[in-house]
């Protein structure tokens, strides 16, 4: 059976190539087959932020120097990506996150014509404590689910006569405060480890199971498998009770799993802050989901019309998103997916 790995340079999809190259060089096999997702003229636009400080080639490239590994590029280009919005929502049953999902789906269209299976670092930042609001004041004290801040933007999206019958808010608090509820707290836990128990249980049941949700959609349906090792539940169940202190070792997300790794992986991969799911930075792609929307919205009687705010959506085009500056989802969606969830209608 066909597999490989999916490495993008970060400490996690990292990790799992070095474990399954060195086994497959220790076994005589030929070299582990690597791939990774790219956008057309990516390295030309690529803008750095708090959410991505940087791009992932050269580290994919200094993996793979040190690794008995077969690398392989897949690089998507705007008309691929904007195309298959439908088909990744199809494929979702319902709309998700936009281009994150559909080049997702593509990528694993096109790995799939060579392999059967591949591994990923996917669940290791829910696990061991990755993301950003796990040290974020804004985060942690905002009252709510972390990665779904921007409440009053969503409520203001639906069609006013749903949004005076669905009560989003209360919806997301009910079911913040019910999470909340199932938490054990221990009574050895320092005051920071109950804090961070606390947003790693709503991590670990929400944010983790979307993100399950979508690899396994946007893989099956090309008949495409995705394993995620470091969602075993054994090594789920041992890092839950293991101290805040130690996991967040030296102040750094994920401190402990970096120490653990600093003797098999370069320095640079070891320290290189987490980034997210690699996606397009070509203006073009915007431009062109924003063409899509743009069309939609000229027919008065689509059908998006009778479940979201006809009116703000089209604030939103005259604007050019700046309604989506906060990330959607944490770290994966801005105003160029934003434009994408509505295109599909």
């Amino acid at each position: 059976m066909p597999l490989c790995t999916f490495l993008s340079g970060g400490l996690d999809s990292s990790i799992i190539t070095k474990f399954a190259a060195d086994y497959y060089q220790k076994e005589n096999m030929p070299p582990l087959d690597t791939y990774s997702i790219d956008y057309v003229d990516n390295d030309k636009n690529f803008v750095k932020s708090d959410f991505q400080p940087n791009s992932d080639n050269y580290y994919i490239d200094l993996m793979n120097k040190n690794l008995h590994t077969n690398h392989h590029k897949i690089v998507i280009d705007t008309p691929e990506l904007a195309s298959y919005l439908e088909d990744a929502m199809i494929a979702r049953d319902m709309p998700g996150m936009a281009d994150i999902d559909s080049s997702l789906l593509l990528f694993c269209k096109n790995v799939k014509k060579e392999m059967t299976v591949a591994l990923t670092g996917e669940c290791a930042d829910e696990i061991f404590g990755g993301y950003p609001w796990f040290f974020r004041k804004d985060a942690l004290e905002s009252n709510t689910f972390p990665w779904s801040i921007a409440i009053t933007e969503r409520q203001e999206l639906l069609n006013t006569d749903i949004s005076k019958k669905v009560k989003l808010k209360d919806y997301i608090d009910f079911r913040y405060k019910e999470s909340l509820n199932e938490v054990d707290i221990l009574p050895t836990d320092s005051a920071e480890t109950a804090e961070k128990r606390k947003i790693s249980y709503l991590t670990l049941n929400w944010f983790m199971q979307t993100l399950l949700d979508r690899s396994d959609r946007m893989a099956m349906y090309s008949g495409f498998e995705l394993r995620v090792p470091f969602c075993d539940y054994r090594l789920a169940q041992y890092v839950w009770n293991i101290p805040w202190e130690m996991k967040a070792l030296n102040g750094r997300e994920k401190g402990l799993l970096r120490y653990v790794c600093r003797d098999f992986l370069p320095s640079e991969i070891v320290d290189r802050k987490k980034s997210p799911y690699p996606k397009t930075h070509n203006p073009t792609y915007l431009a062109k989901v924003k063409s899509m929307l743009t069309d939609i919205m000229k027919d008065k009687n689509a059908p998006i019309n009778s479940l979201l705010n006809r009116n703000y959506i089209l604030e939103i085009l005259s604007t050019d998103g700046k309604a989506f500056t906060r990330p959607w989802f944490g770290q994966l969606m801005t105003r160029a997916s934003a434009y994408g969830l509505f295109v599909p209608g």
